[in-house]
């Protein structure tokens, strides 16, 4: 009986979390937790990044593969800006966001993109990266939620805004492609 009404409370947060309004102005940021940012663009495992020259952020530590099966640590996050993106292969939202999301990321080369998949299963997570054209930054295979977790996230499309002064915004909605540049810029200190 129990697992019955986690199962109705997971649809029910996947339903509203995927179905609600976007909103124009970027939704607002929750509070922010110490840390230092950055990793390859790639989403590789970090392991020929240098140490966090800092402190690094509870939520950054973690380890995840990639949905090409690499060895992930969010540590390796610790140094410059970031922006994870929470999404779903089949979530609308995010379907809609995904050119806007790779287009941002390309054009601001300064600041790390990590997408962070969940609530499906890792082909799934791949196509959708190759069908929307997201392979410029590092995907991570979140098949158990521990990532979105650590970051509070509870529905998607999500973004976590990791600054080089030690805070990270998570902001839990959908964002236009200009909110989106605009915390990167932002972020990036432009």
């Amino acid at each position: 009986m129990l697992w019955k009404s986690a199962s109705v409370v997971a649809l029910l947060t996947l339903v509203v979390g995927c179905g609600s309004a976007p909103t124009s102005s970027g939704g607002s940021p929750s509070t922010a937790t110490p840390t230092t940012s950055a990793a390859p663009g790639t989403g590789t495992s970090g392991a020929d990044t240098p140490a966090p020259s800092g402190p690094v952020a509870e939520q950054l530590k973690f380890t995840a593969k990639t949905v090409d099966g690499a060895d992930f640590s969010g540590e390796s996050l610790a140094g410059k800006p970031a922006v994870l993106w929470f999404w779903a292969p089949w979530c609308p939202k995010c379907q809609r966001e995904a050119s806007g999301v790779a287009a941002t990321a390309r054009d601001n080369a300064s600041v790390t993109f990590l997408g962070v998949a969940a609530l499906d299963e890792v082909p799934a997570m791949r196509q959708f990266v190759e069908r929307h054209g997201l392979g410029g930054f590092g995907h991570v295979a979140d098949t158990d939620t521990a990532v979105w977790k650590r970051f509070g996230v509870t529905a998607q499309p999500a973004y976590a805004f990791i600054g080089a002064d030690g805070k990270v915004d998570v902001v839990p909605t959908q964002l236009t492609e200009q909110a989106l540049r605009d915390r990167v810029a932002a972020l990036a200190g432009a």
